[in-house]
């Protein structure tokens, strides 16, 4: 371990010396924001598992006799240098009405990702959330022209996203869709109907390209 160590700074003392601070900066951060984080989810009652870290305190709603909850091991990073692909933006899990739901399971990671529901979103275990995903039930605004600008009126459907799903970053998942486990969905991609389980799939809109 020592000649390792040894190695690195003979070799490139200042790659070594960055990274790890780097390292400490964000174990650091980490450790203030994880609990930081509980304490506003917990004040806010929003279910939370055991052991999830958070990189920077996520942005939650939850409405009115709505629920959010979040399973175990779960990673939340919201700091734009936490994550080297780049974040526009921090993690940000919201409800709209009552009776509104969104389940996330255990050990998943989001990385600047906006959740937002108006019906329900459910997210299985050991997802991938890859940089700047949106996922959201509902359409913001309705159709019609007439109140466009109201809160009338508005379509939503549930999601569902299986177990060991990976989302590339910038992916669109709209409402009513259901993807499968294990499947990939490619970066930018735009998802408005169904993907099966076990495929990668993208585009916009998205569609299936091969089996895994």
């Amino acid at each position: 371990m020592i000649n390792k160590v040894r190695e690195k700074i003979t070799t490139d003392l200042s790659g070594f010396l960055f990274a790890k601070l780097r390292s400490y900066r964000l174990k650091c951060f980490s450790f203030y924001s994880t609990r930081m984080s509980y304490i506003s989810l917990l004040l806010k009652k929003v279910k939370l598992g055991n052991e999830c870290k958070f990189y920077g305190v996520p942005v939650v709603v939850r409405a009115y006799n709505s629920e959010i909850s979040i399973g175990s091991k779960c990673t939340f990073r919201s700091d734009k240098s936490s994550n080297l692909i780049g974040l526009n933006r921090k993690c940000i899990i919201s409800t709209f009405g009552e009776k509104t739901k969104i389940n996330i399971g255990s050990n998943s990671g989001f990385s600047g990702t906006v959740i937002g529901a108006a019906n329900s979103i459910t997210i299985g275990n050991n997802v991938l959330s890859g940089a700047n995903v949106l996922i959201t039930d509902f359409d913001w605004h309705p159709i019609d022209p007439t109140i466009r600008h109201t809160s009338d009126g508005i379509l939503s459907a549930p999601i569902t996203i299986g177990n060991n799903v990976w989302l590339g970053i910038n992916t669109v998942v709209l409402k009513g869709v259901t993807i499968g486990e294990n499947t990939v969905i490619g970066a930018n991609s735009l998802v408005v109907k169904d993907i099966p389980a076990n495929v990668i799939a993208a585009g916009n809109p998205c569609n299936v390209i091969k089996k895994l």
